[in-house]
């Protein structure tokens, strides 16, 4: 079954200027829907370098949603534990400047509930047969109490995104039972408490290798950006992948694939360096584009990525 995926999905509306962004003005442009929502866009990145993924999630009713499964079936994602109901699918509104950053969103959240269902009569099954499992930290804590309960039933390693680090951070007793846990350079600020934002790379990783004793992490990736990631783990390894330079169009989902990079790397027996230079790639592939994921890569990329 390869790497499981479970959260919520969403479709996303971007707004994007034809000149400067004038933010209490009325801006020429252009709109677009994308499929999006983190964790499908994580389960359609690790399809799209050739890992088997499964889809556990919601969507509505509507055409939308028909469309979304339909993208993540021709990707090659498993979706038959993907269930439609009446407020399922979410929704992000979102503005971007002339330099494809976010200046402004509205998100509606999905009612995640059925999840819980689909775990209890097909969770067993599900997880058995994966060889890792990805879940949001942040996701209703009774889903994420499933996840990493049967995780750890059938000795399955856990790698988390997070999308809310508020909410994550205040679940300390959760986070110590993941693999890896994925988060950018704000968020890590959120969850230690503290201030990284003038941080270097070398600063960053040796402060990951004194924080992870203290909150009892496995270990811990975080990104900074142009700067490139680090990484730490709680025997004491620590390190730090470059970014690669590449003409930016659009970061959304750029962290999804960084870390759908990582936990295919990581569930192909890849150590944290490898890992992150394979999250890396898949990242740089997202700026350049409007897409919310990375390209599909054929074999002979794949032998580029290290996964052949």
């Amino acid at each position: 079954m390869g790497i499981v995926v479970v959260g919520s999905t969403f479709v996303d509306i971007k707004g994007y200027p034809f000149d400067a962004y004038i933010p209490a003005g009325r801006n020429a442009g252009r709109v677009i829907e994308v499929h999006g929502g983190v964790t499908r866009n994580i389960a359609e990145d690790i399809a799209n370098v050739g890992v088997p993924s499964t889809y556990v999630s919601v969507v509505d009713e509507s055409g939308l949603s028909a469309d979304v499964i339909a993208r993540l079936e021709d990707r090659g994602c498993d979706t038959s534990h993907i269930r439609r109901t009446q407020d399922g699918l979410g929704t992000w509104l979102a503005i971007f400047d002339e330099t494809g950053d976010v200046v402004a969103s509205i998100s509606r959240r999905p009612d995640l509930s059925e999840i819980e269902r689909i775990l209890d009569e097909e969770g067993d099954e599900i997880i058995a047969s994966a060889d890792s499992v990805c879940v949001e930290l942040d996701i209703d804590e009774p889903i994420l109490e499933r996840v990493l309960s049967l995780a750890e039933r059938y000795e399955k390693p856990v790698f988390a995104p997070v999308t809310n680090m508020s909410i994550a951070s205040e679940r300390v007793s959760s986070l110590r039972r993941v693999a890896c846990l994925v988060c950018n350079q704000q968020e890590a600020g959120i969850l230690f408490g503290a201030e990284y934002d003038e941080f270097t790379p070398e600063q960053m990783a040796n402060t990951l290798v004194d924080k992870l004793d203290q909150v009892g992490l496995s270990s811990m990736v975080v990104t900074m950006g142009s700067e490139g990631s680090v990484y730490a783990t709680a025997a004491g390894e620590r390190g730090w992948c470059p970014a690669q330079v590449v003409d930016v169009a659009d970061t959304t989902g750029a962290g999804d694939a960084f870390f759908a990079g990582v936990a295919v790397g990581l569930s192909r027996g890849k150590d944290m360096a490898q890992s992150c230079a394979i999250g890396t790639k898949l990242a740089a592939s997202v700026i350049v584009t409007d897409e919310n994921v990375c390209s599909r890569f054929a074999p002979e990329e794949l032998a580029g990525l290290g996964l052949l």
